[in-house]
């Protein structure tokens, strides 16, 4: 998820604002889930009809994934 409020973004241990990792996956200095990339991404998946509410044109669970297996690598967490 784009990180552009600071409300969406993790928190380290000592409650500041953590701008690497999203409120869902980063929160006071830790993971909340011990998982693969893999897992991540099909976690997201079942969230796509959120997604798609702010699209101008909706994407198939296909291309949701897709996109995620192309970004996903990039983000700090899965960057190899």
């Amino acid at each position: 998820m784009p990180l552009t409020h600071k409300e969406d973004c993790g928190t380290n241990a000592d409650g500041t604002v953590n701008y690497d990792y999203c409120q869902y996956c980063y929160k006071e200095g830790r993971f909340l889930q011990d998982c693969t990339m893999n897992q991540m991404i099909e976690h997201c998946a079942q969230f796509l009809d959120e997604v798609n509410k702010n699209l101008p044109a909706p994407m198939t669970r296909e291309q949701y994934i897709q996109m995620m297996q192309g970004f996903f690598p990039l983000l700090k967490r899965w960057k190899r």
